[in-house]
């Protein structure tokens, strides 16, 4: 059985969290609940691909699995396919893939995460693992993984607003630490630079957008994102608030955590949508990044369906409830 059946046992009131009585009355709509167990096989099942770096036979197979699960799960699909240029010259066969639900709603939310996995496990100690694929475990397919399970949740019960589904390509495409030459930050997030340049349909607009980055790592801790802050703190706020009342205040803390380069910023710049970047933030770590992160540990073995569980029914809380 593919893991795009979703055939999981997932209909008790756990999948909410310890939500208190108090934020039980709060709730407006009935918002589906969030089965982890989905999410993780839709992540064990990219992983199983091998490393999605661009102009691998991995990337190209786990990108056209990507998009025929938007297309079962009832998704209108686009595809953008686009040779996109990397820090040293390289030519990345790329595609950005999108699902829109509800199509014709004039007012729209946008969900996004990247697909691609780093080529360069360059923080890892030893030089030698430095040109080494990663499986990108965490780094992609987690978030990828929790839209895949919200878009199943999606065709069985559609939201008030329309939503888009956005994979990016090409995001972890980045010069690497040992590179010699010129570091610039848009090296990074090629897809969503694309993607704000040339929308999938004309002039695209999303009342604001969601990106999840690094979301199912174990311990995970979500922080106020700086950018996010500053450009999104509205929808930024009631995405925290919703965790908080759903019982996830171990996960989503209202601190202010770190800025980060990541397809958020491209989004904002390029379409002028406010979007909120959910990533895990680490104080404890020299980088602020899960220890995992562009490291050869960024397997499935450190995914934890908890943390799964926390980003994907606060998202949906969230967008189930936009009027």
């Amino acid at each position: 059985m593919l893991a795009g059946t979703a055939l999981f046992s997932c209909g008790n009131s756990n999948g909410k969290g310890q939500a208190t009585e108090e934020a039980e009355e709060k709730i407006q709509v009935n918002v589906p609940v969030f089965c982890a167990d989905s999410a993780y096989a839709y992540i064990e099942r990219q992983v199983a691909f091998g490393p999605r770096v661009p102009n691998s036979a991995s990337h190209r197979q786990c990108g056209d699995y990507l998009k025929s699960q938007l297309e079962a799960f009832g998704a209108k699909v686009y595809v953008q396919e686009a040779d996109l240029m990397a820090y040293d010259g390289t030519l990345l066969r790329s595609r950005n893939i999108i699902g829109a639900y509800r199509p014709e709603a004039a007012k729209r939310i946008l969900l996004c995460s990247h697909w691609d996995s780093r080529p360069y496990a360059d923080q890892e100690k030893e030089s030698r693992h430095h040109h080494m694929a990663i499986d990108g475990a965490n780094d992609g397919a987690s978030g990828v993984g929790v839209l895949l399970e919200i878009a199943r949740q999606l065709q069985q019960q559609s939201p008030t607003l329309g939503i888009d589904i956005v994979f990016f390509d090409a995001e972890d495409y980045g010069a690497p630490d040992f590179y010699t030459g010129q570091h610039k930050a848009d090296y990074w997030c090629l897809g969503s630079q694309y993607w704000g340049r040339i929308p999938h349909t004309p002039d695209y607009k999303a009342r604001f957008g969601i990106l999840l980055d690094m979301v199912g790592g174990r311990n995970a801790t979500f922080y106020y994102e700086g950018y996010s802050q500053r450009t999104a703190s509205k929808a930024m706020k009631k995405i925290w608030r919703a965790a908080q009342a759903l019982g996830y205040s171990r996960y989503f803390l209202q601190q202010d955590g770190g800025e980060v380069t990541d397809d958020h910023v491209f989004v904002n710049q390029y379409r002028q949508i406010p979007c909120v970047d959910i990533i895990d933030y680490d104080p404890n770590t020299d980088t602020g990044f899960n220890p995992t992160w562009h490291t050869l540990d960024d397997h499935i073995g450190n995914i934890d369906k908890g943390t799964l569980q926390a980003v994907g029914q606060t998202v949906m809380q969230v967008i189930y409830n936009e009027q």
